[in-house]
């Protein structure tokens, strides 16, 4: 056992929910488990910068073309857009919840017109090894993403991953009281898991941004911050080096194939 591995898994063990009594799923039943085995977890993958380079993908040109609908539709110049678009990211969490809320804006439009983002498949890149270990990754999986689910299934059919998850969830799965709630809003995460049925002592969230597994951790789910496709000298939310994992983290990751690990020593 290398050292890496060592200190992954004393890192993960320290970062356990009190709850090794949770129930197991209905669809494992107990009797039919070996003795002193719980059940795989059950994985929530973030999208962007976690399953893919959405840094060299998607973003520039998605931010532009959010910047562009602001100017044609708000009718703000291009310097105000650009400030307004940033100021409800950091409101919201994202810049769709301040352009219904202030602005009127019709949220299916505007996903519409934002994401048709041309050329992107050819754009695309994964490791090929994080393609492989989510092949031999035991137990369900879901995508988890504040985009919506036609650019995310886009995402994963040009990236050969569509097969391998047991469901999408998009920005418009993300509602409550006839809203959109994307993540960090914890309601509408814990309304998520109760409508998939899951446990949240049994999930691990999968994520790049910091302030979405902070709101996680507070509902009793795992977290591992993915950090491979942050460019060199990046910094967190909060100012955070990338070097650090504050206490809500259980572990860091730059490859999925190390989830493998936490997965065996969850048991």
């Amino acid at each position: 056992m290398t050292a890496a591995v060592r200190r992954l898994r004393r890192r993960w063990r320290g970062g356990l929910p009190a709850a090794s009594a949770a129930p197991a799923p209905a669809s494992v039943p107990a009797a039919a488990r070996p003795a002193g085995r719980r059940p795989p977890p059950v994985w929530l993958f973030d999208l962007d910068d976690t399953l893919h380079d959405a840094s060299h993908a998607a973003f520039g040109q998605a931010s532009a073309a959010m910047n562009d609908y602001i100017v044609r539709h708000i009718g703000l110049t291009a310097e105000e857009a650009a400030v307004l678009r940033q100021g409800y990211w950091r409101r919201y969490g994202a810049t769709l919840l301040g352009l219904v809320r202030h602005h009127g804006v019709v949220a299916r439009h505007f996903l519409d017109e934002t994401h048709a983002l041309p050329g992107l498949e050819e754009r695309l890149r994964c490791h090929a090894a994080d393609r492989r270990a989510l092949c031999r990754l035991p137990g369900r999986r879901y995508v988890v993403t504040n985009g919506p689910r036609a650019y995310a299934a886009r995402v994963l059919r040009g990236l050969r991953l569509h097969g391998l998850f047991d469901g999408v969830l998009g920005v418009e799965d993300m509602r409550m009281f006839g809203e959109h709630r994307p993540k960090p809003d914890r309601r509408a995460l814990r309304h998520l898991l109760a409508r998939l049925k899951l446990v949240p002592a049994r999930c691990v969230l999968v994520e790049d941004t910091l302030s979405n597994q902070k709101a996680v951790r507070r509902l009793g789910l795992r977290t591992v911050w993915m950090q491979g496709y942050q460019p060199p000298g990046a910094r967190a939310a909060g100012g955070r080096a990338r070097g650090g994992r504050p206490a809500y983290v259980c572990a860091r990751i730059k490859r999925i194939a190390a989830l493998r690990a936490l997965q065996q020593f969850s048991r």
